[in-house]
């Protein structure tokens, strides 16, 4: 199941998301179309999306809202996978030696993919709350957005001329930072909770084995929880003066 779950996130997100509408053969065409029709907003100078970019953020939210349901899944079904294994080694105190080192290398194994799970659901979450500012960084790169576009945006924020477009856009990039900083908040408390519940099992556990290994995850949980406060605090800084990160990735990239 979670070989398909795997290979579900890959393939199936691009093929739920394209519509009649906007449909996209590959990250190559999403890019083109993506610049060009950001260009043709950027000359507009409204708030408002133009037809054809509006099209392009409706697709990239809808793939991100497929990653992130998928992504989801992974998680759960990792972390129960997790759960069992790490539960059947506590139990295999008599077990041979092979089959202990097998269950707690798989048990390792599982708890890293959902870690990783975890950081996919997160991403794309986040992708899915602000689908334009998650685009802005296919404008740079190979084959890049004209020259003089991302010159004048480079411009403006220099200089505080605030054009619509690009309020829009500053505007997009905070809220990107604060549904990080949200999401972030959210998973240190749900990681703090599962550490003292760790901590507290493994105090009234009278097996060592078990002891041992509830306050392993544990600690590993309390060390998460830090990492989540780092990236919150981080995002919430970012959101409160999205300008100098904006500028900083039209000028050095994300």
């Amino acid at each position: 199941m979670t070989g398909a779950l795997s290979a579900a996130f890959v393939v199936a997100p691009r093929l739920l998301a394209n519509s009649v509408e906007a449909g996209f053969s590959d990250e190559n065409d999403l890019r083109r179309a993506f610049r060009t029709a950001f260009v043709e907003y950027w000359q507009a100078g409204n708030r408002e999306f133009t037809a054809d970019l509006a099209k392009v953020v409706d697709y990239w939210y809808r793939y991100h809202l497929v990653k992130a349901v998928l992504a989801a899944i992974l998680l759960a079904v990792l972390v129960t996978l997790t759960v069992k294994l790490w539960r059947a080694f506590m139990a295999a105190g008599q077990a041979a030696l092979g089959t202990r080192v097998g269950l707690a290398v798989s048990g390792g194994l599982a708890a890293v993919l959902a870690l990783c799970s975890l950081v996919l659901v997160l991403a794309n979450v986040q992708g899915a709350v602000t689908p334009f500012a998650s685009l802005l960084p296919m404008l740079l790169g190979e084959d890049s957005a004209p020259t003089e576009v991302i010159t004048q945006v480079d411009r403006r924020l220099a200089d505080g001329t605030r054009v619509p477009p690009l309020e829009v856009m500053i505007d997009e990039f905070a809220r990107y930072h604060v549904a990080m900083a949200a999401l972030a908040a959210v998973t240190a408390v749900l990681l703090l909770g599962a550490c003292a519940l760790l901590w507290r099992t493994s105090v009234r556990s009278p097996d060592r084995r078990s002891r041992r290994v509830l306050a392993w995850f544990g600690t590993l949980s309390a060390l998460l929880a830090l990492i989540m406060v780092v990236v919150a605090v981080a995002n919430t800084t970012n959101a409160s003066n999205p300008v100098p990160g904006l500028a900083a990735l039209f000028t050095n990239g994300w």
